[in-house]
C-alpha cells in the first residue's frame, strides 16, 4: 500500500524537480547551448502542465524509491543518490542518446543535458533517501 509519506514526498520532490527544470533549463548558458532547438521549440512553455507532469514523477520515483531503497547500497542518502543515478540513466542519459542519434544538435547541447540532469537527478535521489530512510 502507497503511504500518505510517499506521496506527499513524491509530490514535494516533484515541485522541487519543476524549480530544477526552470532553473537548469532557463539560464542563460542553457538558452545558448540549446539555440539548435529554437526551429523546433514551442515559443512559451505550458509551466502548468510541466509542474503536473514534474510532480506526477515526482510520486512515481517516490513510489519506486520506497519498494527500491533495501535493494540498493549504503545509508539512507547513498541509497537516495545511487537511485538518483539510475534515474539520470534511464531518464537523461538515454534521452540524450536518443537525441545524439535523432538530431543534428551540438555536443555542447548534449553535454550540458548530460550534466544538469546529473546534477538534478541527484539532488532528487538525496531528498528521496533523506525523505524516505524508515519506510
Amino acid at each position: 500500500m502507497i503511504s500518505v509519506r510517499i506521496l506527499l514526498t513524491g509530490a514535494g520532490v516533484g515541485l522541487v524537480f519543476a524549480i530544477l527544470d526552470g532553473l537548469l533549463n532557463a539560464n542563460p548558458v542553457a538558452q545558448h547551448v540549446y539555440a539548435a532547438y529554437r526551429p523546433i521549440a514551442r515559443q512559451s512553455v505550458n509551466a502548468p502542465l510541466g509542474l503536473l507532469f514534474d510532480i506526477i514523477a515526482g510520486v512515481v520515483m517516490a513510489m519506486l524509491f520506497a519498494g527500491l531503497q533495501h535493494a540498493l547500497p549504503g545509508g539512507p542518502i547513498t541509497r537516495g543518490l545511487v537511485f538518483g543515478l539510475m534515474a539520470w540513466f534511464f531518464r537523461v542519459a538515454m534521452g540524450v542518446a536518443a537525441q545524439a542519434v535523432m538530431f543534428n544538435v551540438p555536443g555542447s547541447a548534449l553535454t550540458y543535458a548530460l550534466f544538469a540532469g546529473l546534477i538534478e537527478m541527484g539532488v532528487l535521489g538525496a531528498l528521496y533517501g533523506i525523505a524516505l530512510r524508515s519506510v
